[in-house]
């Protein structure tokens, strides 16, 4: 794989990991509108697309592991607490990421192969990008401030149920957390806060599953490649969550909103063409 098509994909794969806009349907469509550029950013055979994919998930955790580092330590110690009897904050926070994190593990191991073959046409990409966006939209104009201490248990799990739907590339696995953060009443940066949280299982067991899959495959080698896509898509997805976790501190989702309108029609307009 080229210098470029690496940065390429290294490069959209941080910048929309985090951001509510869907990094699998922005990945799918740039491999196949690159390779119909003449950019080889379709790797030689599925196993060097899925080392690729494995190096661009580890260095996307390595960012938000970074980021939340606070919150990861708070849960540790509250999980340690919490089996001595002393039921923190930190406790209730990081059995709310299991329960959230249960339905989508569950239903992404009994439909992978619909998700991985049926579901990454580009029609479908569109048509979930403009639908949850004009969903995102809706929730954000939810005036209710609630903080993550204040979520519950029930709330919890409704933002888990819904991220099921982000199993379908273009839906957005943030965006659809912080939609539903949102429609629960979480603050724009609680929402995004705890989407970010939500996304260190998600990203590990996407890369776990991957990496069974080389290993069965018998093909796991760690090249060049797929260091230099790990390093690039770290920085540019720890600048993604700065950026974006600076801007909903003082306004709205409004800029992806727009942004996935205008990418939605777009991609309308090439697969109806």
């Amino acid at each position: 794989m080229s210098l470029t098509a690496i940065i390429l994909l290294a490069l959209v794969q941080g910048i929309t990991e985090f951001l509510p806009i869907s990094s699998s349907g922005h990945l799918i469509l740039m491999r196949e509108f690159g390779a119909a550029a003449g950019l080889d950013t379709v790797g030689a055979n599925a196993n060097a697309d899925l080392v690729m994919d494995v190096a661009l998930h580890v260095g996307t955790l390595a960012a938000v592991v970074l980021y939340t580092w606070k919150d990861l330590r708070r849960m540790s110690v509250g999980v340690v607490q919490g089996l001595s009897g002393n039921k923190t904050e930190g406790w209730h926070l990081a059995w709310q990421l299991v329960l959230v994190t249960v339905p989508v593990v569950v239903i992404g191991v009994l439909a992978k192969d619909l998700i991985t073959d049926t579901l990454r046409a580009v029609e479908v990409i569109a048509w979930t990008t403009l639908i949850f966006g004009v969903l995102l939209w809706v929730a954000d104009r939810a005036l209710t401030r609630l903080t993550l201490p204040q979520l519950g248990y029930s709330k919890a799990l409704l933002i888990g149920v819904a991220q099921v739907l982000a199993l379908i590339p273009g839906v957005s696995r943030s965006g659809i957390c912080m939609t539903f953060g949102r429609f629960v009443g979480l603050s724009r940066v609680e929402a995004a806060r705890f989407a970010l949280l939500l996304s260190i299982p998600t990203i590990i067991g996407a890369g776990t599953l991957a990496g069974l899959d080389l290993y069965q495959a018998g093909d796991a080698q760690l090249g060049m490649d797929a260091l230099v896509g790990l390093c690039l898509s770290f920085v540019s997805a720890w600048v993604a969550i700065l950026v974006m976790m600076r801007w909903l501190a003082r306004a709205t989702f409004l800029p992806f909103v727009l942004y996935r309108l205008a990418l939605g029609g777009v991609l309308l307009a090439i697969a109806y063409a």
